[in-house]
């Protein structure tokens, strides 16, 4: 999130983008493609080169449908705590948001799967009280953190509007 886009008095205090696991198994994929590229052409296969030279191009088409979407969904998916709200921004071609003022926010919760445990992330599940579902912030760095973070600063807002 710019400066341009904060409102009057409007800090950033996290600004995240969901955990790089989200790219592991794209990446894993292009290297297991490379590697059946590499045998394609290394090994003495009985097919005309006309065969391998297309094989080879769908191989490579593939490989980069299967990597760019997730690799564009992670580095456009943003999370940004501010001292006034908890924004989520996301998409590649369409740009979606959605804010939550902090003192909306009455439940801040996370989970985290046993793989979510070794990849040091989680999801982040912030209610605030209205018919809309709650905000799901998936595979969060170092969630507990950012709970803790965000609940400090709703107790702060709470503290500030009782005086």
């Amino acid at each position: 999130m710019r400066q341009e886009h904060l409102a009057d008095g409007e800090t950033i205090v996290l600004q995240l983008r969901t955990h790089p696991k989200k790219v592991v198994k794209p990446i894993l994929l292009l290297v297991l493609l490379l590697a059946v590229l590499v045998a394609m052409w290394a090994l003495p296969l009985p097919v005309d080169g006309i065969v391998l030279w297309f094989a080879t191009l769908v191989l490579v088409v593939l490989g980069l449908a299967a990597a760019i979407g997730p690799f564009l969904r992670w580095r456009t998916t943003r999370y940004i705590v501010t001292n006034q709200r908890v924004a989520l921004r996301t998409g590649i071609l369409t740009q979606t948001g959605r804010d939550i003022p902090l003192y909306r926010i009455n439940n801040v919760t996370f989970e985290k799967q046993l793989s979510d445990r070794f990849w040091g992330c989680g999801t982040l599940v912030i209610s605030d009280g209205t018919d809309q579902p709650g905000m799901v912030l998936d595979d969060v760095p170092d969630v507990e953190r950012v709970q803790r973070t965000l609940q400090d600063l709703v107790q702060q807002g709470k503290q500030l509007s009782d005086d």
